[in-house]
C-alpha cells in the first residue's frame, strides 16, 4: 500500500460525501438539529447554553439552559469549530468537518484491512465498501455522530498494532476519551482500551508487572486528558460528573416518558413497579430490534455470511476478540440498559464504531469463501475472486444508492424527502409572525432545536401529558404558543389535533403544513 491509495480513497470518500451533501440542505432530523444549533451558540460566543429543552429529565430551570445535558458535545464542538474557522454561521461551514472527518474513514478502513491481511486487494476493497457505506451513507455528511464515532472506532483497532506499549495505551485512552466525549455510551471504550492494554502486553509487560501499571495509567491519563474537563465542567453546572439527563433515562418503562414533564417520578422504584413481565418485554422487543437493525445496517444484509466467515477464520486474533466483545457490550447496553433509546436509533450510532471491522472481516470471508468455491469447483481463483469481488462492490454501490436517494433525495412524490420539517416550520414561523408574535415568544413544538434553527423562537419539547401538562409547561417556561404536528402528536394530545376549536385554555390559531397552532392562554 502507498499513500497514493489512501489520497485517492480519501478523495473519493469527499466525492461521494459532498455528493449525498449536495442534497441536504439543513441537518435533517433532531439529533443532527441539535449538534448543528449548539455549534451555532458555541461559535457566536453563547458557550455552552440553549435556547431550546428538547426533554425534561434534568428538571431544567428555563431557558436559556445548559446544554448537553442528554448528548455528549463532541459533534457540536465540531461544528462550531466549521463555523469558526470560515467565520460564518452557514449551513456548509457547520458540517465542513464532518465531510472531512467522513473522507478519512475509507483510508483507515483501509489501513485496518491491509494491518490483517497484508493484502492489497482485499485492502483496497474493504476500503470502497466504507466509501459506499449503505444505509450509513446518508448520515456521515450531516452534523451527527455517525462519522466520528466510526472514525475513532477505526482508528481505536488501527491502534492496536501500535508496537511501543506505552505510547499504544495513551493512544487507546485519548480515542476512548473522544468516544465518549462523542457519545455517552463512549465510556464502553475506556473499559475496551484498558482490555487491550491488559490482553495484548508486551513481552517486557509480561515480565514486568510496573510496565503493565504504567501502561494501564497511561490509558486512564489518556482518556481523563480528553474528558476530564467536560467531567469537571457538569460537576459545576449539574453537581454530577456525567449528565443527569442520560442517568434518569435509566428507568424509562416507555419511549414517549424521554419527554415526561416533571421528569422527578423516573426513577428505580417507578421502573420497577412497572413489573418484571414489563421490564422483560421491553428489553426483548429492543433485543429484536437492534439485531434486525445489525442485519440491514450494520451487515447491509449482503455481508452477513461473509462476516460471519471472516470472524470464524481470524477467531484466534485477539484484536478480533475485542471487537466481537465490543460489540457484545454495545448491544447488551442498548439492549439491557437504554433499551428505548438503543431501539430508536442509539444502537444504530454505536454500532458506528464497529463498521470499518465488519467492511474489511467481509473481504477476508469472501476471500475465504472464493478459496474453498474454486478448490471445489475447480474454477480459476483469481478470477473468482476478482468476479465475486467486483460483484460485491458494485451491489453494495447500488443499495447506497437506492438508500441515498430514498432517504435524502426522495423525488418519487415530487418533494425532497430531506428537510421537508425544517421547510414546514420555516411556515410556521412566518404565519407566527403575521400574527403577530415576536421572535422571543417560547414555543412548545416537537423538535425544539429543529424549530429553533428554522425560525429563531426558542422552544421547548411537546410533553408526554394533557392540556393540564401544557398549562403547567407554559406557566413554568413562559411559554406562548403550542404547536402539534399530525405524526408525532402524544397520545393524550390528540383530541386536541383532531379537534382543536373550544379546547381548555387554548386558542385555535390555524393550519400550516398540517401542523396545528394554538395561543396558550393564562
Amino acid at each position: 500500500m502507498t499513500w497514493r491509495h489512501y489520497l485517492l480513497l480519501g478523495l473519493l470518500g469527499l466525492v461521494v460525501g459532498t455528493g449525498v451533501a449536495v442534497f441536504q440542505p439543513v441537518p435533517g432530523y433532531m439529533d443532527a438539529d441539535y449538534y448543528a444549533a449548539n455549534g451555532l451558540q458555541l461559535a457566536s460566543g453563547r458557550g455552552f447554553t440553549e435556547p431550546f429543552l428538547w426533554n425534561y429529565l434534568d428538571n431544567p430551570s428555563g431557558l436559556p439552559h445548559p446544554s448537553h445535558a442528554y448528548w455528549m458535545p463532541l459533534a457540536s464542538l465540531l461544528a462550531a469549530a466549521g463555523a469558526a474557522l470560515f467565520r460564518t454561521s452557514s449551513w456548509s461551514a457547520l458540517r465542513i468537518g464532518f465531510l472531512a472527518l467522513a473522507a478519512c474513514i475509507p483510508p483507515v478502513t483501509t489501513a485496518l484491512s491491509f494491518s490483517w491481511s497484508s493484502r492489497r486487494d482485499l485492502a483496497l476493497a474493504s476500503g470502497l465498501l466504507a466509501v459506499f457505506s449503505a444505509f450509513y451513507l446518508p448520515f456521515l455528511s450531516t452534523t451527527d455522530t455517525f462519522g466520528p464515532y466510526m472514525l475513532l472506532g477505526g482508528l481505536f483497532f488501527l491502534s492496536l498494532n501500535i508496537r511501543s506499549a506505552h505510547f499504544k495505551a495513551l493512544i487507546l485512552g485519548l480515542l476512548a476519551g473522544l468516544m465518549h466525549l462523542s457519545r455517552a455510551d463512549g465510556l464502553l471504550w475506556l473499559a475496551m482500551g484498558l482490555l487491550a492494554v491488559i490482553c495484548l502486553k508486551s513481552e517486557t509487560q509480561k515480565r514486568q508487572l510496573p510496565a503493565l501499571l504504567l501502561s494501564l495509567f497511561l490509558c486512564l491519563a489518556g482518556y481523563l486528558v480528553v474528558m476530564g474537563p467536560w467531567l469537571y465542567r457538569n460537576v459545576s453546572v449539574f453537581g454530577t460528573a456525567l449528565a443527569p439527563g442520560g442517568f434518569r433515562s435509566l428507568w424509562l418503562t416507555r419511549y414517549d416518558q424521554l419527554f415526561s414533564y416533571p421528569a422527578l417520578p423516573l426513577n428505580f422504584s417507578s421502573w420497577w413497579a412497572s413489573g418484571l413481565a414489563a421490564i422483560l418485554k421491553a428489553r426483548l422487543w429492543a433485543l429484536g430490534m437492534n439485531l434486525a437493525n445489525a442485519l440491514a445496517v450494520q451487515a447491509e444484509i449482503l455481508l452477513l455470511p461473509l462476516i460471519g466467515v471472516g470472524l470464524w477464520v481470524l477467531r484466534r486474533d485477539r484484536r478480533v476478540q475485542l471487537a466481537i466483545l465490543g460489540w457484545l457490550l454495545t448491544i447488551g447496553a442498548m439492549t439491557l440498559v437504554f433499551p428505548f433509546a438503543g431501539a430508536r436509533g442509539g444502537f444504530l450510532h454505536s454500532g458506528a464504531a464497529l463498521q470499518p471491522i465488519w467492511w474489511t472481516v467481509a473481504l477476508i470471508g469472501l476471500d475465504r469463501l472464493v478459496d474453498w468455491a474454486a478448490h471445489l469447483r475447480g474454477w480459476n481463483r483469481r478470477q473468482s475472486g476478482t468476479l465475486f469481488g467486483w460483484a460485491l462492490l458494485i451491489a453494495v454501490a447500488l443499495v447506497s444508492v437506492v438508500v441515498v436517494y430514498g432517504r435524502v433525495i426522495g423525488r418519487f412524490s415530487g418533494a425532497p424527502a430531506w428537510g421537508r420539517e425544517n421547510a414546514a416550520y420555516q411556515l410556521v414561523g412566518e404565519y407566527l409572525a403575521s400574527q403577530g408574535a415576536e421572535l422571543e415568544s417560547v414555543v412548545i413544538v416537537a423538535n425544539p432545536p429543529g424549530f429553533y434553527l428554522a425560525s429563531g423562537h426558542p422552544a421547548i419539547a411537546v410533553p408526554d401529558g394533557d392540556i393540564e401538562t401544557i398549562r403547567e409547561l407554559a406557566g413554568r417556561y413562559d411559554a406562548q404558543y403550542l404547536v402539534l404536528e399530525k405524526n408525532s402528536t402524544p397520545a393524550r394530545l390528540e383530541p386536541v389535533y383532531l379537534h382543536p376549536d373550544g379546547q381548555t385554555g387554548l386558542r385555535y390559531l390555524g393550519e400550516v403544513e398540517e401542523a396545528r397552532i394554538f395561543v396558550i392562554q393564562p
